[in-house]
């Protein structure tokens, strides 16, 4: 049921059916900082998770009381997070943007290009620092108190990026969607079915 539905609705029903989804928009809200998004971005994901159809920006921009521009900047921020997606309407010139239901492909794309770009950047940095005391070593050959901190600093390096090659196998595994055979999504729907 669309919110705009809800006022064929007797007033204390339609109270009770918003009184119910306000608690589940504001919890999705503040469960949001985990995607690392704001408050206003994750209320507006959680008014259109109650949304059958499309939405635009204009009527976000309604809904939650924000400028076109902000609402604009929100969508394009759960558009990179791969929460909502742009769909096509027919004899509609404007942008119309819906929820991504699976919610455990959501979490695995999410995390996926998170994780993978702080694996790169963090790879970077250590592969970088290795070479540089290698080449320390390669210059100071005599020096043994030198050689002692290099390769004490340098076994902890190379530790750090096993982690990673580790953390970048496991990002392998929720990009081809290989997590969902170890971790099956498993339901216990019975007690809420209709």
């Amino acid at each position: 049921m669309a919110l705009d539905e809800l006022a064929q609705l007797p007033e204390e029903l339609a109270g009770r059916i918003e009184k119910s989804r306000q608690r589940v928009i504001e919890t999705i809200g503040k469960n949001m900082d985990l995607y690392g998004v704001t408050l206003s971005v994750g209320y507006m994901y959680g008014n259109m998770f109650f949304r059958n159809h499309p939405v635009t920006l204009d009527e976000m921009a309604e809904v939650m009381g924000l400028s076109k521009t902000s609402v604009s900047t929100g969508m394009r921020t759960l558009q990179d997070l791969k929460m909502i997606h742009k769909v096509w309407n027919r004899g509609s010139r404007k942008d119309l943007y819906e929820v991504e239901t699976d919610w455990y492909q959501t979490f695995a794309d999410y995390f996926s290009i998170k994780w993978r770009k702080s694996v790169e950047m963090n790879r970077h940095a250590l592969e970088r620092s290795w070479r540089e005391m290698n080449q320390l070593l390669a210059e100071h050959p005599d020096n043994e108190a030198l050689a002692n901190i290099l390769r004490s600093d340098m076994e902890k390096i190379r530790a750090a990026i096993q982690y990673y090659d580790w953390l970048n196998r496991l990002i392998d595994t929720f990009e081809s969607g290989r997590i969902f055979e170890l971790v099956p999504i498993e339901t216990r729907q019975e007690e809420y079915k209709q």
